[in-house]
């Protein structure tokens, strides 16, 4: 097995594509076949594969998460680090926190328009960290 930590600054609440970056990790580690399981060490933030054509996808999702996670609701108790809080911990467990990729031919297995990404939920920018784990087949 092979294991690296990726350290992504965040702009702040959106989408950061990381699928090149993961990818590399998954080309060092020299595995042909197998699987790459990738896990985010936060609670305000998550991982997502989905269209990495047209930014309007990206867009949407926010749009929905929104309403369904508004910041600043009242009926949230945890509030310590603003009205942002407790609606990127809600985001968060609707989202995941890790993905599991196939790896074929030493790159990740995704579909024509698929990428990977880091979902910040946090209105301000944020360090995150990333494991990505690589296991031969």
């Amino acid at each position: 097995m092979h294991r690296a930590t990726l350290e992504i600054s965040t702009p702040g609440r959106g989408f950061t594509e990381i699928t090149g970056q993961v990818d590399e990790i998954v080309s060092r580690a020299g595995v042909r076949d197998g699987l790459c399981n990738v896990f985010i060490l936060h609670t305000s933030a998550s991982l997502v594969i989905t269209e990495n054509a047209d930014p309007d996808v990206l867009a949407d999702l926010e749009t929905v998460i929104a309403g369904l996670a508004p910041d600043g609701d009242p009926r949230y108790t945890h509030t310590a680090e603003g009205p942002d809080d407790m609606s990127a911990h809600i985001r968060s467990i609707l989202t995941r926190t890790d993905i599991t990729i196939p790896i074929e031919a030493g790159a990740l297995r995704l579909g024509t328009w698929q990428g990977l990404y880091l979902w910040e939920h946090r209105s301000r920018p944020h360090a995150r960290k990333i494991v990505v784990s690589v296991l031969p087949g």
